[in-house]
């Protein structure tokens, strides 16, 4: 049975990767892209629909589909406005599992971070842990949050935070050992193929996936 996938931030690092492998992937018979801007080149099987991704309910009737991937997330650089971040990184992702919910699609992946902690002092961390929160609480039979370290990978537009701390890493990887493996960095792809495999896994639990263990998964 041909599969067909909706994702949510195509156009970013990580749903840009995860974009081209869905393609490439012959299980995939169809790629519904929900985005704030269009792609050029892309084949058949991808259909795309534009529009602002802060009113998802515009889109419902695309909401129809076996999985759902939302690779949706801004920065303190981009969005400096902490109620559009919140908009951004709760907002998009909760509206999601809701509408998912509603037109029964049974898979829910998300990305989310690293420390994500609805109780946490840390707006971001706090930002993350609310809407892992609510997504969970829609009770999907396949939800998968994934909570990566610093993500990396060939940006198109270049972060100077991210660098920094990417060279940092860098000396330090290697001292990163057992429980303290959650927090190397980890590159884009890795994520993107952690994804699929957990999108046509059998396991009906909802799942809070560590970065380390994001790395075990794609391997």
């Amino acid at each position: 049975m041909k599969k067909t996938a909706i994702i949510l931030g195509a156009t970013g690092l990580t749903g840009s990767l995860l974009l081209e492998k869905l393609i490439e992937d012959t299980r995939y018979e169809q790629i519904v892209l929900i985005s704030r801007t269009y792609i050029d080149n892309l084949p058949s099987k991808v259909s795309q629909h534009i529009g602002d991704l802060l009113d998802l309910s515009q889109f419902s009737e695309f909401f129809k589909a076996d999985e759902l991937f939302c690779c949706i997330g801004t920065t303190k650089d981009k969005t400096s406005d902490t109620d559009i971040y919140r908009k951004i990184d709760y907002g998009i992702p909760v509206a999601a599992a809701s509408l998912c919910k509603q037109h029964n699609i049974p898979t829910f992946i998300v990305v989310s971070a690293l420390g994500a902690d609805k109780n946490s002092r840390v707006f971001y961390n706090r930002t993350k842990g609310a809407m892992e929160t609510e997504v969970l609480e829609q009770g999907i039979d396949h939800t998968y949050i994934l909570r990566p370290s610093l993500i990396v990978g060939q940006r198109k537009e270049p972060r100077m935070g991210e660098k920094i701390w990417k060279f940092i890493l860098t000396f330090f990887q290697p001292l990163l050992q057992g429980k303290l493996k959650k927090y190397r960095m980890i590159y884009a792809d890795t994520i993107a193929k952690a994804m699929i495999v957990l999108a046509n896994s059998t396991d009906k639990n909802s799942q809070i996936i560590e970065s380390d263990n994001i790395e075990i998964i794609a391997s």
